[in-house]
């Protein structure tokens, strides 16, 4: 989610290209309107990251209790409270994905827009898998060996649909990334204009109320009912952002107000269920309802003087630390909880997963996405029929 957005935006909110926008702000290599950088998105994808990685670390039971060697809720009881919600982070990722997405989209094609893609995800997702299996074969202390079978099966990010367990368990999210990037290119393929985003949100979110209702398995795995409120807000603050405020986008973001008010009850039930704690539905809707008025923050130009350079760097770490916080953390707390406090080990591990982040970014990330985008950008070798047609027969 580092790309730039350079379209021009039309008029009012046609579908004609027109002058360059106004004003804007902006967050990691991502760009508002005028070019300008919405940093405000990089820290709150960091922000997000980190509920997440707390979530992990002091709520979530599993491996993170056996790391501890005791149920992980009772390891700092005073902010539990506070780090049983912290699952919510992902969902607030999906509601900044939606806002970036379609931004990083505009203006482009749709080879463009897989490019782009692929060279965001793929990169510093080979190379985490790589650090985790490589640490979890010569540490098996925590979870069991992957085969090799499945560490190549979770290297195409495939594996979910067809079963085969994940490496990591944060992983199940690129899944639904993907489906949505996989819809959004129906509006790209169209070309991404006012009024085409806008009709898909619509069919999206009337395709997701039919999901819920008809209970249908294909439809559940096509237009992930579950999350797909949360993709159709952030495309609709976008909109917001780049056009101005108008009672079509305004009648979006509410309308997905309303149904991830709804989705996240019965996600706040499922993790009830997974820690064992009686979790709040109202609290669960309150901080639901904070990361919608945050992005309207963002799409309404409330943050444009946040412009501080070093949440560039606080992006760049996201992704990667999302990626390998969890299993590497928990190794990490396995070997430290016996010789350090539990503050003082959660803050170490904390520490030492930004860090391997920013290796991660700084020595697998940037290199493998620059290769991989040269060959992407590489022409498809023609069929030559046409040179087979042309040819001379042999004397």
């Amino acid at each position: 989610m580092t790309l730039s957005d350079t379209a021009l935006i039309p008029a009012g909110t046609g579908d004609t290209a027109a002058a360059p926008a106004k004003t804007g702000t902006g967050a990691g290599t991502k760009q508002g309107r005028g070019g300008q950088r919405l940093y405000a998105l990089d820290g709150l994808r960091l922000l997000a990251a980190l509920s997440v990685l707390f979530f992990h670390y002091l709520s979530r039971g599993g491996e993170a209790s056996d790391a501890w060697g005791q149920p992980s809720r009772e390891i700092l009881p005073s902010v539990t409270p506070f780090t049983d919600y912290g699952w919510l982070g992902v969902e607030f990722f999906f509601l900044i994905s939606g806002f970036v997405i379609c931004m990083s989209a505009w203006g482009r094609g749709l080879g463009q827009f897989f490019r782009s893609r692929i060279t965001r995800l793929y990169p510093a997702y080979w190379a985490a898998i790589v650090l985790l299996s490589v640490a979890t074969a010569v540490f098996p202390v925590l979870a069991h060996r992957p085969d090799v079978h499945r560490v190549l099966l979770n290297l195409t990010m495939l594996h979910e649909p067809l079963g085969t367990p994940a490496v990591s368990g944060v992983f199940w999210s690129l899944w639904v990334e993907l489906r949505f990037y996989l819809l959004f290119a129906l509006v790209v393929w169209r070309g991404v204009t006012y009024r085409s985003t806008v009709a898909f949100c619509c069919l999206w979110t009337v395709g997701t109320v039919i999901t819920h209702a008809a209970n249908d398995r294909l439809l559940n795995n096509l237009l992930v009912p579950t999350y797909s409120a949360y993709f159709i807000a952030g495309i609709g603050f976008y909109l917001i952002h780049r056009f101005g405020s108008h009672a079509m986008a305004w009648g979006i973001v509410g309308v997905s107000w309303l149904i991830a008010q709804e989705t996240v009850l019965a996600e706040t039930e499922r993790f009830s269920k997974i820690i064992h704690a009686d979790l709040s539905g109202g609290v669960a809707s309150a901080v639901v309802t904070a990361c919608f008025v945050v992005m309207a923050g963002v799409a309404l130009g409330w943050f444009r003087h946040l412009n501080w350079r070093w949440l560039t760097f606080a992006g760049t770490l996201t992704y990667p630390l999302y990626l390998v916080h969890e299993s590497l953390g928990h190794l990490m707390i396995y070997g430290l909880h016996d010789h350090l406090s539990p503050a003082t080990t959660v803050a170490a591990t904390t520490v030492a997963m930004l860090v391997l982040a920013w290796l991660l970014h700084v020595l697998a990330e940037k290199p493998l996405a620059r290769r991989l985008k040269r060959t992407l950008e590489r022409p498809l070798p023609s069929s030559g029929i046409g040179r087979r047609a042309n040819a001379q027969p042999p004397s």
